[in-house]
């Protein structure tokens, strides 16, 4: 029972969080300089021409009247339409606004559900990376603190943090692809094309995994209960697998789970880079486009996300250690 009403205390705690995310979003994009009309109608549409079909939009009423608007469509499942991208899949030029004013535009809905599998992709392969890496090297660290392989996994772990993720992009793509042929890394045709975009990722998440197991794992085997493992007759790797392993996986999953979130919003650089076509690139477009309801909508998605992976890994700790839940 107080299980289940943890969940339920940390599902409505999500909501506010999801809400008050998508109000300073939705705040911040009324107030910053530029007329999202402007852009829809194109520049030479008259001034008289912009004022109506912004009234008529809604843009010029109170912020909170357009957020309450917005928020009863999005109860009913609906998160608007873009401003910027018809349903046809071509861009609005901004030229011609009495043509734009007849183009038939996209769902937000369907816009992130289209991209959205793509970012889910790189950011699990780009976790994946990140434990093959940092499991052998944070576990060997962490169960010989000043040993050769703490001194591996520590300049590992510095050079990793110190690159650019913009500049390793870069680099990767001229060696990896133009010069030795191995592996795509322009956009995306198939699984191969995320591979580069994930391995940058990949860098940027391994230093602070790293860390962690090799922490975990050096306060865990100090523990009475592990030093007894051979008096017991457990050899070194039943210590380590069904002892300390377990003991330290609850800090590790509670950093998996900030690290994923952290993947699913961090992913704009490199997707950028690498013409990757998430989520992140879609919402650099949206920023530049000023699509208002393509960003909210892109915004309230991925902080919906960050709140269900935090409790699933929550959930996921209390079956580790029950004990938590006080």
């Amino acid at each position: 029972m107080h299980l289940a009403g943890q969940f339920v205390r940390r599902i409505l705690q999500g909501l506010v969080v999801v809400l008050i995310t998508t109000f300073l979003i939705f705040s911040i994009l009324r107030i910053v300089p530029g007329d999202p009309v402007r852009l829809i109608v194109g520049g030479m549409a008259p001034d008289n021409l912009v004022e109506e079909i912004a009234q008529k939009m809604g843009l010029r009423d109170p912020i909170p009247v357009q957020f309450g608007r917005y928020l009863s469509q999005v109860v009913q499942g609906d998160l608007g339409n873009s401003y910027q991208r018809p349903k046809n899949g071509m861009m609005g030029q901004g030229g011609d606004f009495n043509a734009n004013m007849d183009v038939e535009m996209a769902e937000v809905s369907d816009l992130i559900l289209e991209r959205l599998p793509y970012t889910l992709q790189l950011a699990g392969l780009a976790l994946l990376i990140s434990l093959i890496i940092s499991f052998p090297l944070g576990i060997s660290a962490g169960l010989k603190p000043k040993g050769f392989m703490s001194k591996v996994a520590f300049f590992i772990s510095s050079v990793f943090v110190s690159i650019p993720n913009f500049w390793l992009g870069i680099v990767l793509a001229l060696f990896i692809t133009i010069k030795l042929g191995l592996l795509p890394s322009i956009g995306y045709q198939n699984f191969a094309y995320t591979i580069l975009p994930a391995i940058v990722l990949a860098v940027e998440t391994c230093p602070f995994i790293i860390r962690t197991i090799s922490v975990s794992f050096a306060e865990i085997s100090q523990e009475y209960f592990i030093k007894s493992g051979k008096v017991r007759g457990l050899t070194r790797n039943g210590v380590i697998y069904r002892h300390t392993l377990r003991n330290a996986s609850i800090p590790l999953l509670n950093l998996l789970g900030i690290q994923l979130s952290t993947l699913l919003g961090g992913v704009i650089v490199v997707e950028y880079i690498f013409d990757y076509p998430g989520l992140g690139q879609l919402t650099i477009y949206a920023v530049l486009q000023r699509d208002f309801p393509l960003i909210q909508g892109i915004a309230m998605v991925t902080s919906a996300l960050y709140v269900g992976l935090n409790i699933a890994v929550d959930l996921i700790t209390y079956s580790i250690d029950p004990r938590l839940e006080s």
